[in-house]
């Protein structure tokens, strides 16, 4: 008789247990999911009405040009789905799809132009982030793995102007806006 009353506690214990985990689980999901929809929301209104916003789509207009494999049109297109892609928190693979479907690009040409430009983009929006507040340039720092490219392992940890991007293997840009580079910049901030 004991045994069967510890054995029913304990299956009830499990199932409470069980019932409170699964209950928190939701709780957490739901306050990320806010949590992420207050930051793109934050996010999408920076790149649309501030200062920093308005820099930064002029530092990513001028490199719409710089994507050479595909017409200027498309180029433009990828430009306006990275711009909507950071807004949302779009992944590159989503907007890989895209720029698939707005001309013929192999699907391992799309997903290179997609990383470079969610990287680009990234790059760009911390870039005029830290020259609104008076920085005048950043600590290059890479990914860290076997994967960087030895220009990239020499940047890692120079000082580079935002005035001055670096030439790397005949390309110019900053940590982060070249042709897959994993790379960012670490904005030095003045005192």
């Amino acid at each position: 008789m004991l045994r069967r009353y510890a054995e029913a506690l304990t299956d009830w214990a499990t199932a409470t247990a069980s019932q409170m985990i699964a209950e928190v689980n939701a709780s957490d999901r739901r306050a990320w999911m806010q949590m992420s929809q207050d930051m793109s929301t934050a996010l999408r209104r920076e790149i649309q009405t501030a200062p920093t916003g308005e820099a930064m789509r002029g530092l990513l207009a001028e490199q719409v040009t710089l994507i050479k494999s595909i017409p200027l049109e498309a180029a433009q297109r990828v430009h306006d789905l990275t711009l909507k892609g950071i807004e949302d928190a779009s992944r590159a693979r989503e907007i890989a799809s895209e720029i698939q479907r707005s001309g013929e690009v192999a699907e391992s040409r799309a997903m290179l132009i997609a990383r470079t430009e969610v990287s680009r983009t990234a790059s760009t929006l911390t870039q005029a982030r830290a020259e609104s507040i008076g920085s005048d340039g950043y600590i290059w720092r890479t990914a860290g793995d076997g994967d960087v490219r030895q220009s990239h392992k020499d940047m890692r940890g120079k000082f580079v102007p935002w005035s001055t991007p670096p030439t790397l293997d005949g390309l110019t840009g900053h940590a982060g806006c070249l042709p897959n580079c994993r790379c960012y910049p670490e904005p030095v901030i003045p005192e």
